[in-house]
């Protein structure tokens, strides 16, 4: 895919104000409204301290929480602004961008009040690059403008595997609902040579096989959709071959085979199946994994998580966790040091994935500068 401009190819910062959109979307304590995990902030200081070094003000700017268009003291940025300051003196940092209606619908309004009196653009929110929101998308239409550091080094990594994975490659797919990553299913499928799927999706898949699966999680209105796909991997989809199961009651668990009994929930993939993912791990050169294997939130159901993760530690394969739910098991488990790129943004990277190109990464390779 075409790069995107970089923070060299920007007007030089020096005495420029410049408006730095980050994701600063970081996870409060309920109670408290304090920072449990400053991981986002801390990861736009390269870009921050980049700016800052060659004279640029910095001013930032981000989302947090889902406000709805309007003011809410609970999604204040004030404690993000607290730590920012802490970490980076000087940096101003907006209020929360979702307080305004005008950041979700793209208002060319709201873009001109971002805008104002700021002479440069910087995105470094990969979480947020496949929304064509206000703060995403508008500001390149006006300013010269460029990737953050972070958001770089996203480009790079998951156009790698697009491009040029080392095989084999191998991607892993689990979490919830087959509906939500069929896109990503047909991409991954023209590039990767295996897909191991576990998680709730299996069991639409299982069920396409004709297998029985109790109560389980299931998509009736796919089981058609994954009956092709199976058909048209011709055998480079590998589904569990034993489950980890519960009583619908709670009173059990138990490992069973690829059938669930009436009355019984699966809840993980199986001792033996985690072992196979795990061998396939191993051996290959590229692995990309979005989705746990089960309800790994619950000891009794972690297992199947754990293993494959532990293996994503241990493979001397290129490794990339696709955000969200595998990113937390991922740290759940002490691992997250241990591949090599953890992306920010789990939806923007299946976005990406199945795409190839996202509504931010567009805006700033159209921006004044980039043409």
């Amino acid at each position: 895919m075409p790069s995107v401009p970089q923070l060299e190819d920007l007007p030089d910062p020096n005495g420029k104000r410049v408006l730095l959109r980050a994701d600063f979307n970081v996870p409060l304590d309920k109670q408290t409204g304090a920072i449990t995990d400053d991981l986002r902030i801390r990861a736009a200081l390269p870009t921050i301290e980049w700016l800052q070094q060659r004279g640029a003000t910095v001013v930032a700017c981000s989302h947090l929480g889902r406000p709805k268009g309007t003011p809410d003291p609970k999604y204040s940025m004030a404690p993000v602004r607290e730590r920012l300051q802490e970490l980076a003196p000087g940096v101003e940092l907006m209020e929360n961008l979702r307080f305004d209606p005008g950041e979700e619908a793209n208002d060319p309004a709201f873009v001109d009040r971002l805008v104002d009196g700021v002479d440069l653009y910087v995105n470094d929110a990969f979480g947020s690059s496949h929304r064509a929101h206000a703060s995403i998308v508008g500001p390149p239409q006006r300013l010269p403008s460029a990737a953050g550091r972070l958001l770089a080094r996203e480009v790079e990594v998951l156009g790698n595997l697009l491009d040029r994975p080392r095989k084999p490659f191998v991607a892993v797919l689990g979490g919830a609902k087959v509906s939500d990553k069929l896109g990503v299913i047909d991409a991954l499928l023209a590039k990767c040579d295996t897909l191991l799927v576990g998680g709730g999706m299996c069991f639409t898949f299982l069920k396409a096989q004709g297998h029985r699966v109790g109560d389980s999680l299931l998509e009736d209105d796919q089981v058609t959709h994954c009956r092709k796909l199976l058909d048209q991997a011709q055998g480079r989809i590998a589904l569990p071959e034993d489950l980890v199961a519960a009583a619908s009651d709670g009173t059990d668990v138990r490992t069973v085979g690829r059938d669930v009994p009436d009355g019984w929930k699966g809840l993980d993939i199986g001792p033996g199946t985690a072992a196979a993912f795990s061998d396939v791990v191993m051996a290959a050169g590229t692995v990309f994994w979005n989705g746990p294997m089960g309800l790994f939130e619950d000891e009794r159901f972690a297992a199947g998580t754990k293993a494959l993760a532990q293996a994503m530690a241990d493979t001397k394969a290129f490794t990339v966790v696709g955000g969200g739910d595998s990113a937390a098991a991922l740290k759940q488990f002490r691992l997250d040091d241990e591949v090599d790129h953890v992306s920010t943004g789990g939806g923007a990277s299946l976005e990406f994935l199945e795409q190839g190109d996202l509504p931010g990464l567009e805006a700033l390779r159209k921006a004044p500068n980039a043409r």
